[in-house]
């Protein structure tokens, strides 16, 4: 296959995967032009990291849930209500920081053990049963809360989703650290890469040319080393990201290279096929529940640090910003399809929409309703796909 047909194929055949990366870039490049440049400016990129890891943190689990076939409407209930543990215990009781950070972990947990025996053992929807708990654990945040807010948080814990690592390894103007970091970063995704293309070759499976392996991985390493450079020279590394990445990549091992992770492909592209094939479900499906419920704890205690405080109405509509990342993300509908990588990028669409519009005075009511229009817009193109694979096939 020669360059000029792989580079049309990334426009016609493989649009379904590639069309979110387009997208992402055009975005960045439409708000850098009309922000004049404020957009990509290394204190702003440090501020989106700031401002919307709980969002990405939710994503995290959020794909596997669709995947799965499955949704979830209660993680900013569940988000406000193990913020709000963590707050009483830490605020009120006195209990050390990495204590409340623990308790809501382990309350996201127990939430999701709720919600999944309800899921996976009785067989009743997600939909029914995340909706109800989207209800019940908002009313047990007034119950813990006592209907006001709790704040301020100890300085250690503000650490959490508002501090920065800079100056471990010095730096003349920016934080050595940091360029490490992104060093490391583009050493492992070429090695990821490399590993996997060798990984199909092997087993004889199509592959892009060598000219187009490196030209993406190059373009790749270019963007992240620009990035951690960009955040480098601003405030060091944000201690957030740091936690993010190795979610990141935890997640993207575990749905790609464990029998857990295929499974749950399995169930969300052919449940009675994942059933003969010996796969159990409910066991599965349980498991998703628990780990949305832990990544949401993970979530509150992130926006409660970055918030200094745990308020009743936190978490207002983060479910429906995580669900929109993945399918923005080229999550489908139907289950079965979705990636980790992807759900961030969405993310990081649904990030760029609301800062850049932020930092260009548009009103809150229609930062909504772009958002609403680029879901909608997301969703139909995943039905387009399908309708022309099916007319192809």
């Amino acid at each position: 296959m020669t360059l000029k047909t792989e580079l049309k194929d990334i426009f016609t055949k493989n649009l379904r995967t590639s069309g979110i990366y387009i997208a992402f870039v055009l975005i960045v490049v439409l708000f850098t032009i009309m922000t004049d440049g404020l957009l990509l400016s290394p204190i702003n990129l440090t501020n989106i990291v700031l401002q919307y890891s709980y969002v990405l943190i939710l994503a995290l689990g959020m794909i596997m849930v669709i995947v799965a076939g499955h949704i979830d409407l209660s993680v900013g209930s569940l988000v406000a209500l193990t913020g709000a543990v963590s707050a009483v215990l830490v605020i009120k009781t006195g209990a050390p920081w990495w204590v409340g950070i623990l308790a809501a972990v382990a309350v996201g947990a127990l939430c999701g053990v709720w919600q999944g025996f309800w899921v996976a053992y009785v067989g009743i929807p997600a939909f029914i049963v995340t909706l109800a708990g989207m209800l019940l654990f908002r009313g047990l945040t007034y119950e813990v809360l006592n209907n006001v807010s709790l704040s301020p948080f100890p300085g250690e814990y503000q650490q959490v989703a508002g501090g920065f690592l800079n100056g471990l390894l010095g730096g003349y103007g920016f934080d050595m650290f940091t360029v490490l970091i992104g060093v490391v970063a583009v050493a492992g995704l070429v090695w990821s890469q490399y590993s996997t293309r060798r990984g199909r070759v092997k087993f004889g499976q199509d592959v892009e040319s060598m000219t187009m392996f490196i030209a993406k991985n190059a373009l790749s390493a270019i963007v992240i080393l620009w990035f951690f450079w960009q955040i480098a020279i601003s405030r060091g590394m944000p201690i957030v990201l740091i936690i993010l990445g190795v979610l990141v990549i935890a997640y993207h091992v575990l749905t790609t290279r464990t029998v857990f992770g295929r499974h749950i492909y399995a169930i969300g592209g052919n449940l009675s096929a994942a059933r003969l094939s010996g796969v159990n479900v409910k066991k599965v499906n349980f498991w998703i529940f628990i780990n949305m419920g832990m990544l949401a704890g993970v979530a509150g205690a992130v926006f409660s640090s970055r918030s200094n405080g745990a308020q009743p109405g936190a978490g207002n509509m983060f479910e429906l910003d995580a669900i929109a990342a993945c399918f923005i993300g080229g999550a489908s509908t139907t289950g079965g399809v979705g990636r980790v990588t992807g759900a961030i990028v969405g993310g990081l669409v649904m990030a760029v929409l609301s800062n850049g519009m932020q930092l260009m005075g548009v009103g809150a009511s229609a930062q909504q309703i772009v958002k609403g229009l680029v879901l909608l817009l997301a969703v139909a193109f995943d039905i387009y796909n399908k309708r022309r694979a099916g007319e192809a096939s």
